[in-house]
C-alpha cells in the first residue's frame, strides 16, 4: 500500500468508529429515536457532499447498476441506527464488521482471489474473535440487535465493493447519499410514527440544538460524508480480503471511543475479543511473498 492509501485508510477508519460513537450517543445521551438519527445523517451528509460536487451530485448515471449503491446505503443506515437501540457502540461496531469482513471475504473468494494461508489464518482467528464476543452468555449481545447489525454489515460490504468501481468520490457518494434519504423516508415515518412538521413529537435533547441532533449533524458530514469518500479513493488500491480485514480495526478504535466518551465498561469477554480480532487482523494484512522461479539455462 501506499502512503497516500494508507493515511486514507486511517481516517476512513476513524471515522467509522466515530459513527458508532455518535450513533450509541445519540440514542442513549441525545434522547433521540433510530429513525430520526437515520434520516438526519444522511440529510446532513448529502448536503455537506452536495456543496463539494456541485450540480454533478445531481446526474442521473446511465448504468442502472448504480443505483444499487443508494440502496444499500439506505439499508445500511437503517439497520444501523436501529442496532443501536439495543447495542453498546464496541459491541455494535465488532458485530458489524464481522459481518462486513464475512460478505467482502467471500465476494473476493468469488472473484478469484485466493489469500494464502496466512491470511485465511488471520482471518480465521479474526472472525473467531467475532463468534466469541456473540457466543450465549451472561454478557452476550441483544439477538434482535446482532440481527439487525449483521443485516447492516452485509449491507456495507455490498456497498464497498461496489465502491471498488467508482471514478469521483465525492460525486458518486453525493448521489448516494442524496437518493438514500428518499429511500429510508418512507419507512422511517412508518417506523418512528412521527411527522417532521410535529412540533410535539421530538423528544427531549433531540431539537434543533439538542446534542442528540448535532451528534447525527457530526457524523453524516464528517464521519460519514468526509469518511467515505476518503474510503472510497482507499480501496481502489486494496484487495476485496484486505479491505475486509483492515475494518476489523474500527470495534477497538470504537472502544477506546466508548470508555472515553460514552462511559462504557470495559468487559473481559470485550477485551479478549478485541485482542483476537486485531490479531488476526494483523496476519490478514502481511504481505505475501512471491515466490521466483528460476530455469538454468541450457
Amino acid at each position: 500500500m501506499t502512503l497516500k492509501t494508507i493515511v486514507l485508510t486511517c481516517f476512513a477508519m476513524t471515522a467509522f468508529a466515530a459513527n458508532s460513537v455518535f450513533c450509541r450517543f445519540a440514542l442513549e445521551m441525545g434522547s433521540m429515536d433510530a429513525g430520526r438519527f437515520t434520516l438526519i445523517r444522511l440529510g446532513s451528509g448529502a448536503v455537506f457532499l452536495t456543496l463539494l460536487a456541485g450540480r454533478q451530485a445531481f446526474r442521473l448515471p446511465r448504468d442502472k447498476k448504480a443505483w444499487a449503491m443508494p440502496l444499500m446505503l439506505a439499508l445500511y443506515g437503517l439497520f444501523f441506527s436501529y442496532a443501536y437501540v439495543s447495542l453498546g457502540a464496541a459491541t455494535g461496531a465488532l458485530i458489524l464488521f464481522g459481518a462486513v469482513q464475512a460478505t467482502m471475504i467471500i465476494a473476493g473468494f468469488m472473484d478469484g482471489e485466493r489469500p494464502g494461508v496466512v491470511r485465511t489464518l488471520g482471518m480465521a482467528t479474526a472472525l473467531l474473535g467475532l463468534v466469541y464476543l456473540v457466543f450465549p452468555g451472561l454478557s452476550s449481545p441483544s439477538p434482535l440487535g446482532t440481527l439487525f447489525m449483521v443485516l447492516a454489515g452485509l449491507f456495507w460490504g455490498i456497498y464497498s465493493l461496489l465502491g471498488k468501481q467508482v471514478r469521483n468520490p465525492v460525486e458518486t457518494t453525493a448521489f448516494n447519499f442524496i437518493w438514500a434519504v428518499i429511500l429510508v423516508l418512507g419507512p422511517i415515518l412508518f417506523l418512528s410514527d412521527f411527522s417532521p412538521f410535529s412540533r410535539g413529537t421530538l423528544p427531549s435533547g433531540s431539537g434543533l440544538f439538542g446534542t442528540g441532533f448535532w451528534a447525527a449533524i457530526l457524523s453524516g458530514t464528517l464521519a460519514s460524508g468526509a469518511g467515505y469518500v476518503c474510503w472510497y479513493a482507499a480501496i481502489k488500491e486494496l484487495t476485496a480480503t484486505r479491505a475486509a480485514s483492515v475494518q476489523l480495526t474500527v470495534p477497538v478504535i470504537a472502544a477506546c471511543g466508548g470508555v472515553f466518551f460514552l462511559s462504557e465498561s470495559v468487559t473481559a469477554r470485550l477485551l479478549i475479543a478485541s485482542i483476537v480480532i486485531l490479531s488476526g487482523v494483523g496476519l490478514a494484512l502481511l504481505p505475501t511473498k512471491k515466490r521466483k522461479i528460476f530455469s538454468s539455462k541450457t
